[in-house]
């Protein structure tokens, strides 16, 4: 079964874009807008860029989140970044550290968007159903990942 989320023409919509000059904010909305609107299971995504120790949310679609900033190594977006792994968690109710951006969260996967070995944010995609992110949605999201890497 192919991927939900076709991350080509979110990737070339990006570098059209990057071609008119858009800025970092609207680079990272249209991605958040893009993988959102491809539907279930992306209940609700969103943009945290790395300043310093914290992840701070620059953009998102979907539901609000009072989560706003992030300490690096506090739950699965914080985790993600101190180890330098994404995160596919299939239960967050599984996972002690884990903040919860709206009650109705069951699953989350967090893609880390990386120049070379730096870590510059991350995707943060929120689900309402429970272990949906096959390893063909975590490649489709890190795909989306690696063409902002190049673009911010």
């Amino acid at each position: 079964m192919p991927p939900v989320l076709d991350a080509h023409p979110i990737v070339a919509g990006l570098r059209g874009l990057f071609c008119k000059d858009a800025g970092r904010q609207a680079l990272l909305q249209y991605a958040a807008d893009r993988i959102q609107a491809a539907g279930a299971p992306y209940t609700s995504i969103y943009l945290y860029m790395l300043h310093g120790e914290e992840l701070v949310l620059e953009a998102w679609s979907g539901r609000d989140t009072e989560h706003t900033r992030i300490p690096v190594g506090k739950g699965v977006c914080g985790t993600a970044v101190a180890t330098g792994t994404d995160q596919n968690v299939g239960d967050v109710r599984a996972i002690g550290n884990y903040i919860a951006c709206n009650t109705f969260t069951r699953s989350e996967l967090v893609v880390l968007i990386r120049r070379g070995k730096t870590i510059l944010g991350q995707i943060d995609v929120d689900s309402d159903v429970p272990d949906p992110f096959t390893a063909d949605e975590e490649a489709a999201v890190r795909a989306v990942a690696d063409g902002l890497a190049v673009l911010l």
